[in-house]
C-alpha cells in the first residue's frame, strides 16, 4: 500500500492509474475528459473530501489530456477555432468557480450535494443526447481518412465556421462563449475543468458532430485546467482557506494523470471505430446512479 502524502490516501500504487486509464478510454472517445468520473472515484473510493481534490482532479486533467490532443492533432481533428472559443468563455467561469469551492463549498456534506447535482444534470443531457440519438456516428462523404478531417476553421467575433464531411458548420461564438463561461463555472467549483463537458451540449444545441467538437472540447479543458491548479495553489499559499488545505495532492494527481493519459490517446484512436450512442448511454447510467447516491446521503 502506497500513502499520498497531501490527501493521506492509502491505496496500491498502480490503482489510481489504472481506474484513470479505463476510464479516460472510455469518456475521451466522446470528446468527454474523464475528471467527471475521476472524481466521484477520488471522493467515495479513496476517502479524498476535502478542497484539495478539485485541484487534484484538475491536475489529472492537466497530465492526462495533452496526449489525446496531440492525437487529434496529428489526424487533422482538432478545430483549433472552436477550441480557442471555449478557452475565452472558460477561463473567467474557472477563476469565480475556484473561490466557490473553497469559500462556500468546503464542507464534504454540502460539496457532495453539489457534485451529485452536476452529475445528475450532465446525466440528464447524455441521456436526452442518447433518447434523440445525437452525436451518432456521422456519415461524412468520402474515401480514405481524410472523410475524418477539419477543415476551413475560422473564428470571428460573430460565428464560428468550419468543414467536414463536404458540409460547412456554422455556430454563434456569443453563445459558445456564454455557454464556456457557465460550463466553466460549475467545472472550476466541482474540478472538471472548463470545457470538460461541454461536447454534449455542442452536440445538441449547435447540431455539431461530436468527431468534430472532441477535440476541442479537449484543448479547452486542458488549459483551463492548467489555470485552475495554479489558482487553487495561489489561493492556499494566499492563507484563503484557512486551516483548510486547497492544494492538491501532486502525486496522487501525477498517478491518475499518467493513466489518464495513456487513456486519452487510446480514446482518441478509437473514436472514429466506436458508436458514440453506445459509449454515451453506458455513462449517462453510471452518472445518475452516482448522482442519486450522493444526493440520497445528503438527505
Amino acid at each position: 500500500m502506497t500513502e499520498f502524502p497531501v490527501s493521506g490516501v492509502e491505496t496500491w500504487w498502480w490503482l489510481p492509474s489504472l481506474v484513470a486509464f479505463c476510464v479516460s478510454t472510455l469518456t475521451s472517445t466522446g470528446g468527454l475528459s474523464g475528471a467527471f468520473l475521476m472524481l466521484p472515484f477520488q471522493v467515495s473510493v479513496l476517502g479524498f473530501t476535502g478542497p484539495g481534490v478539485t485541484p487534484t482532479n484538475l491536475l489529472y486533467n492537466v497530465v492526462g489530456i495533452p496526449s489525446g490532443v496531440y492525437r487529434y492533432g496529428r489526424e487533422k481533428r482538432m478545430l483549433w477555432p472552436l477550441a480557442w472559443a471555449i478557452v475565452i468563455g472558460t477561463m473567467p467561469g474557472m477563476a469565480i468557480g475556484t473561490v466557490i469551492r473553497v469559500t462556500l463549498l468546503p464542507d464534504p456534506s454540502a460539496f457532495k450535494v453539489f457534485a451529485g447535482l452536476v452529475l445528475a444534470f450532465v446525466g440528464v443531457r447524455l441521456l436526452r443526447d442518447v433518447v434523440r440519438g445525437e452525436g451518432a456516428r456521422p456519415s461524412p462523404r468520402g474515401n480514405g481518412a481524410g472523410r475524418f478531417e477539419v477543415s476551413g476553421g475560422r473564428l470571428t467575433k460573430l460565428t464560428v465556421e468550419y468543414d467536414f464531411g463536404r458540409q460547412r458548420y456554422t455556430a454563434s461564438t456569443p453563445k459558445i462563449l456564454l455557454l464556456s463561461f457557465l460550463v466553466g463555472v460549475a467545472g472550476g467549483a466541482y474540478g472538471i475543468g472548463g470545457g470538460a463537458v461541454i461536447a454534449p451540449f455542442l452536440v445538441s444545441a449547435f447540431g455539431l458532430p461530436v468527431y468534430t467538437v472532441a477535440g476541442a472540447a479537449l484543448f479547452g479543458t486542458f488549459v483551463s485546467s492548467a489555470a485552475g491548479v495554479a489558482m487553487f495553489w495561489l489561493i492556499d499559499l494566499s492563507g484563503l482557506t484557512g486551516s483548510t488545505a486547497a492544494q492538491p495532492d501532486w502525486l496522487l494527481g501525477l498517478a491518475l494523470g499518467i493513466g489518464g493519459a495513456f487513456g486519452t490517446y487510446t480514446g482518441a484512436r478509437l473514436q472514429k471505430r466506436v458508436p458514440a450512442r453506445g459509449i454515451k448511454a453506458l455513462l449517462t447510467a453510471f452518472l445518475l446512479f452516482v448522482a442519486g447516491r450522493y444526493i440520497v446521503e445528503a438527505f
